[in-house]
């Protein structure tokens, strides 16, 4: 009897194939996974049977690996293995730190939209941000963001332009005083810029830094003064994989760039007087940047500010003071009811948990590799790890490469290699990374 549209039993009944995919460690038919067509798990668990898996010359020379118990092919009756599968093959597994992987619900919608947007014949691109129906869109983008964060009527959600780095620039623009100070930690490379841009506008005090260690860890025991007109924190390292696991107590606005966290775990966002994030991570493509901004802390820094850097023109313009990046604002909508439809911030904080300590634990165990960050510290968004020994470098790179791994190169900051895991990478990425690694292993 045919298992799935990519497996068959042999004529003995007990002999397997499996095209072109590698079965998860253990699962039943069902559980099956289009993981990679050259590197199988070591066992199959099918019935209540372990049976190893071997590499077996392809009896219809399609010139695919295949991966069976010895002797399928003996038995083996021809069949298109091309269509009609169950789980269509992924494209790769993109560990990239960003743009990074979207959910394939939000790639299929958004290209939708590109041919034909909301039964207009006419493409999302093309059509006026003023009109009608994107004009929903925004204000659903907006209102969604809201309400995922827990955020009342006294937060606005603006979707601007210019990336977090217009960010380092527009925060002290508009809540550093004139003849004021703001205080920052420094926890990374986009801390650090963001702190060298707003002393372009005054008095910017360092309250910790983790630059000794090149940034492998979050500092911590500092004291946040009530003078500070505001204190600014990066929740999540991109690089150097670090992440805040609390946010301090603070006596005055608490700002902070989450632009590699955002909508990843569940916190108490009303905490916050401003949020910023660049939308390429957990969000959509990048061209948008999230702001979430309490209306209550503007208008108060006492110098002129140029209309496009100024929150209160967005805010009045409801995100259209100037023409909006309308793909990436439909393509965050889409990843915002995915979200939302996949249960929230909660579903994706546990998504995210079992997926670092997955990566984590074998970082842990395995002999051949080394995690980068302090443990109390770790991302679970990026992990950083490196080979004790770089000889071995060649021969993992060509492994996850042919595993359809991509993404994972480290930044040239660190070195080795940094595996990125937002809400829409699935568990099954993680595995397939994990099984190479312990591959590596066995074959040192």
């Amino acid at each position: 009897p045919e298992v799935s549209a990519s497996m068959r039993f042999g004529k003995s009944g007990h002999e397997i194939l499996v095209d072109e995919v590698a079965p998860m460690r253990h699962g039943r038919a069902g559980d099956f996974r289009t993981y990679c067509p050259t590197l199988a798990v070591d066992r199959l668990l099918f019935e209540g049977v372990k049976c190893t898996l071997q590499p077996v010359e392809n009896p219809l020379k399609r010139g695919q690996n295949h991966w069976a118990l010895p002797g399928a092919f003996d038995t083996f009756e021809s069949h298109d293995f091309s269509s009609n599968r169950n789980h269509p093959p992924m494209k790769k597994h993109n560990f990239s730190a960003g743009p990074c992987i979207l959910a394939p619900e939000v790639l299929q919608g958004a290209a939708e939209a590109v041919n034909n947007f909301a039964g207009m014949d006419l493409s999302l691109i093309e059509i006026s941000h003023r009109d009608k129906k994107f004009v929903a869109v925004m204000d659903e983008a907006m209102a969604l963001s809201k309400e995922l964060m827990g955020l009342g009527a006294d937060y606005e959600v603006l979707f601007l332009q210019g990336g977090a780095s217009m960010q380092f620039c527009m925060v002290p623009y508009n809540l550093l005083k004139v003849g004021g100070k703001a205080g920052y930690t420094v926890t990374g490379t986009w801390a650090k810029k963001a702190a060298e841009e707003a002393k372009l506008f005054g008095d910017v005090s360092i309250l910790g830094s983790s630059a000794d260690a090149n940034f492998n860890y979050i500092p911590k025991g500092y004291s946040v003064g009530s003078d500070l007109d505001y204190f600014h924190c990066t929740s999540n390292n991109t690089i150097f994989g670090t992440q805040m696991k609390a946010f301090p107590t603070t006596g005055t606005r608490l700002v902070c760039d989450m632009s590699s966290d955002i909508f990843s775990r569940q916190l108490d966002f009303t905490q916050f007087d401003l949020i910023y994030a660049g939308a390429q991570k957990n969000l959509g493509p990048a061209g948008a940047t999230l702001v979430a901004v309490k209306k209550d802390i503007l208008g108060q820094s006492g110098r002129p500010i140029p209309s496009m850097l100024d929150y209160q023109t967005h805010i009045d313009g409801e995100s259209m003071f100037n023409t909006p990046p309308v793909f990436s604002v439909y393509t965050s909508l889409l990843t915002l009811r995915w979200m939302k439809a996949q249960g929230g911030l909660a579903a994706m904080e546990r998504h995210n948990a079992e997926k670092a300590a997955l990566l984590y634990a074998e970082i842990d165990r395995n002999s051949l590799f080394y995690g980068t960050a302090a443990m109390e510290d770790r991302s679970d968004m990026n992990a950083c790890f490196l080979l004790h020994d770089e000889a071995h470098s060649e021969q993992f790179n060509t492994l996850w490469k042919d595993a359809g791994i991509v993404g994972i190169a480290g930044h040239r900051s660190v070195g080795g290699y940094r595996a990125s895991m937002y809400n829409a990478l699935p568990l099954e990425s993680v595995q397939v990374l994990v099984d190479v690694m312990q591959h590596l292993e066995k074959t040192i």
